[in-house]
């Protein structure tokens, strides 16, 4: 048992007890039922001497981290959201990753892995072309899959720029998905990750955009091989699935309401890609597995204590939840220190790390309850909250 003393919202200090360690295997002992995605983070080097120029990468670490999450099971989402692609971690950076990562995955049995294709080699501060917006997807396209890789079409911030309605997005995914040699997990990303894709699919209603975004997926349909919605509404979510045309997959990415989302209902499931999973995998594989299993009680009695968790960590402002799945990761001695790329660790303050710490804790997720709780204490001396 280990004592820590946790700032809280009315600015007092109060005494907290670790009292046990994660019950969690690291390694996965079973099946899963669902085709699952964990979006992985990247370790940034903590002395780069030019923390505000191109980051630099702890390959070791970050390289690391993925065997830990291929030992349960999980594939891999690469260079996604998670990795701060579009925040701080650019198209040059992830070009790197993305090659890494795959040449690595071919030294480990049963690996796997789908990489983002975007746009973010455009320059936003001008409005791009749709042709430009083309040749920048179709680029990262035949860059991963020249690498053996298989594709998820991210969502773009240049097409939410320079389209002016959904025909202009049916144009776009009509000619990308076209010269795509394999089938393609689209990626649906909310406003609430990205406020610059408000309006995708050409509008800001959910209803004529989810209207384009299934008129895209049945002209394509023996191409894609399933579409990745984050809209943190379990409603929208289950309506897309049951219109979905056969051997579309579904994959949530609502870091809220995933639980429910992956377990189903009468009429179907979702699978899951998700940035949660990063900071849950060993509760999640186990859950997961029990799933299989038939088990639905263990399932949702290892994964409810995690939704509170994963609430807070994408509380609005959602796009800076990155710096709670490394905060989870620098707590549980996957890397050792908690500096981000584009120093975004500062994009939350200490009383939010305090509750993720809390509740973290509750899920039964700190490995080891004595450096989480020393590292948790030097957080907050350092935050001024000692």
């Amino acid at each position: 048992m280990v004592q820590v003393q946790l700032p809280v919202s009315d600015g007092s200090l109060q005494s907290f007890r670790v009292h046990r360690a994660s019950p969690y295997d690291l390694q996965a002992h079973g099946a899963f039922p669902r085709v699952v995605y964990a979006a992985a983070h990247v370790v940034a080097n903590p002395l780069n001497p030019d923390p505000w120029g191109r980051p630099q990468v702890d390959w070791e670490a970050t390289l690391a981290f993925r065997h830990h999450l291929w030992g349960l099971n999980f594939k891999i989402a690469e260079a996604m959201d998670t990795s701060q692609r579009g925040m701080g971690f650019d198209w040059a950076n992830a070009r790197e990753l993305i090659q890494r990562v795959l040449a690595d995955a071919r030294t480990v049995k049963g690996a796997d892995l789908a990489s983002g294709a975007g746009t973010d080699q455009l320059d936003l501060h001008e409005v791009p072309s749709l042709d430009d917006v083309i040749r920048a997807y179709e680029t990262q396209v035949e860059f991963i899959e020249g690498q053996g890789g298989r594709i998820i079409m991210m969502a773009s911030r240049a097409l939410a720029k320079a389209a002016g309605s959904a025909d202009d997005y049916f144009k776009v995914y009509d000619r990308v998905l076209s010269g795509c040699r394999n089938k393609v997990i689209l990626h649906w990303l909310g406003d609430m990750f990205d406020p610059a894709l408000k309006g995708y699919w050409g509008s800001r209603e959910v209803g004529p955009a989810m209207d384009c975004c299934l008129a895209i997926i049945n002209a394509h349909a023996s191409r894609i091989d399933g579409i990745k919605i984050s809209l943190l509404d379990a409603r929208y979510e289950i309506e897309l699935r049951r219109r979905l045309p056969a051997g579309v997959r579904m994959y949530t990415g609502d870091d809220f309401n995933y639980a429910e989302l992956i377990a189903g209902d009468e009429m179907g499931h979702s699978h899951g890609l998700l940035g949660i999973f990063d900071a849950i995998a060993p509760a999640a594989a186990a859950a997961l597995i029990a799933l299989g299993k038939g088990d639905l009680a263990t399932y949702n009695a290892i994964l409810a204590p995690t939704v509170p968790l994963s609430r807070k960590i994408f509380e609005a402002p959602t796009q800076y939840y990155k710096a709670g799945i490394v905060f989870l990761a620098w707590l549980n001695g996957f890397q050792s220190h908690f500096t981000m790329v584009g120093g975004m660790q500062s994009a939350r303050s200490i009383v939010h790390y305090a509750e993720i710490f809390r509740l973290a804790h509750e899920a039964g997720l700190l490995r080891d309850p004595e450096l989480a709780a020393r590292r948790m204490t030097q957080l907050c001396a350092v935050s001024g909250a000692a």
